[in-house]
């Protein structure tokens, strides 16, 4: 299956940073159960696509695909 990169630098490093911060606090205990879904933006940001973005026409790459 060949996934369409849509997820740009910036957006890239958010959503990990973000993914991370949420998966990290969601261990420790922090902000609950619900933390763990941290890992949604993490796996997106790694792909480097998010299937949202591709069902609403979006991307933050620099080039269009």
């Amino acid at each position: 299956m060949n996934l369409v990169k849509n997820v740009g630098k910036v957006d890239k490093t958010v959503r990990i940073a973000v993914g991370a911060l949420l998966v990290v606090l969601a261990a420790t205990g922090t902000i609950g159960v619900w933390g763990w879904i941290g890992l949604l933006p993490l796996a997106t940001g790694f792909m480097g696509t998010c299937p949202a973005y591709t069902v609403m026409g979006i991307s933050t790459t620099d080039t269009k695909a």
